[in-house]
């Protein structure tokens, strides 16, 4: 049974770690997940079957707008509603928190999944910055 859990203690190696599983990155360094959610995100949400397995997060503005980011499921537990009961409880924590809109990019491929979750599609804008 996988649990949801919102602003859980975060550890930095094994988000990490998930996001290299999910995303097909062999490069699992640690980033500084836990600094970046404390300072920058009005919620997080992480799915547990002992270890973690899924997580979503809100950046926000400081007022009315979330921005959801991150969506991740590892590979052998997709496909089981996890994603889904991920976004719900972020979008409870958001609502929760103050915020009156939730705002998601996605690529065309995720376009049924986030309607699933309740979003509608909108027009946006993407500039690449280049370092």
């Amino acid at each position: 049974m996988v649990e949801i859990r919102s602003r859980f203690a975060v550890d930095d190696d094994a988000l990490s770690a998930l996001h290299a599983r999910a995303f097909g990155t062999p490069d699992a360094r640690a980033s500084p997940w836990r600094e970046r959610l404390e300072r920058h995100s009005v919620a997080w949400v992480g799915a547990f079957d002992g270890d973690l397995v899924g997580f979503v997060h809100a950046a926000w503005d400081g007022g009315a707008h979330g921005f959801l980011l991150d969506t991740v499921v590892d590979p052998s537990y997709q496909r089981r509603g996890i994603g889904l009961s991920l976004v719900e409880r972020l979008r409870e924590d958001v609502a929760a928190a103050g915020c009156s809109w939730l705002h998601v990019d996605f690529e065309p491929h995720l376009a049924d999944f986030y309607a699933r979750c309740g979003f509608r599609a909108t027009s946006a804008g993407l500039l690449r910055l280049e370092a």
